[in-house]
């Protein structure tokens, strides 16, 4: 049960606005303080996605406010012509004169992380914590009451497949997509399963206790991450399992970050 499409509606669409400020010194500090009131109306607006204001090390005269929305027409018709937009507009209005640029842009594909902040598979342990997990996993899952009629006829190799596509889920190599099919062919893997909830919480319950046995990281950071893919995969599992499911779009396997959802649509 690790389906896998799908996170919110405006990831597919969102937008990233750039406003380039110069304001001079003597200037600055009422222009932090006159962007933190601002910033409410942004908190506010189900239009924004989220927001910063980065000031440059080398030259403090120079400020980018970066908002990402759900989409240029979210923020144009919708932000702009909303009850939010005067109160913002009154707070900002005395530096519009100091803006250098104000563009809408599209991310690309080249995108990623640092290796400052390692991915959750190497915080993991690597291949081998993943192996260790879905073999503990497994060996709960055929003896359990609610999941034995779930996973009946396991095939021997299902323990293994499943530790390839949470490896790559959680950041390691793309091994499920480049020998089992990848996002498609776990998706189909659900049709007409019938997952029901209590059977769905147990899944989850499992995988937790398998995660202690496997010696996972049990810090609260990667723990927390860990437990919102299984969350998200499994509510999705019961979805694709049901008699209304249609096939997701074709898409990657989902790369889950410290606190991010995939960013691609179902």
């Amino acid at each position: 049960m690790t389906a896998d499409t799908g996170t919110t509606a405006s990831n597919a669409s969102t937008v990233i606005e750039y406003i380039r400020y110069r304001i001079p010194e003597e200037r600055s500090a009422e222009f932090l303080a006159a962007y933190t009131r601002a910033a409410a109306q942004l908190a506010a607006s189900p239009h924004c996605v989220d927001y910063e204001l980065a000031r440059c090390e080398e030259d403090f005269a120079h400020f980018v406010l970066r908002i990402t929305w759900t989409s240029t027409q979210d923020h144009l018709e919708g932000f702009r012509t909303s009850d939010l937009f005067p109160a913002f507009l009154a707070e900002i209005r005395p530096y519009i004169a100091d803006i250098e640029e104000m563009r809408h842009y599209k991310p690309t594909s080249v995108r990623g992380r640092g290796s400052a902040v390692p991915t959750l598979y190497t915080w993991a342990g690597g291949a081998e914590a993943f192996s260790r997990l879905t073999e503990a996993f497994y060996a709960k899952v055929v003896t359990d009451d609610l999941l034995a009629p779930v996973f009946a006829g396991l095939a021997p190799e299902h323990a293994e497949h499943v530790a390839l596509w949470l490896a790559e889920v959680f950041g390691g190599p793309p091994a499920y997509s480049t020998t089992q099919g990848g996002h498609g062919h776990m998706v189909a893997k659900h049709f007409g399963r019938g997952i029901t909830e209590p059977q769905r919480r147990r899944w989850v319950d499992l995988i937790q206790d398998a995660a202690d046995e496997a010696d996972l990281p049990t810090d609260a950071e990667f723990r927390s991450a860990f437990l919102a893919y299984i969350e998200w995969g499994t509510r999705l599992a019961v979805y694709f399992s049901g008699p209304d499911a249609k096939p997701p779009a074709d898409q990657p396997v989902p790369l889950w970050n410290w606190g991010a959802a995939p960013p691609y649509q179902g």
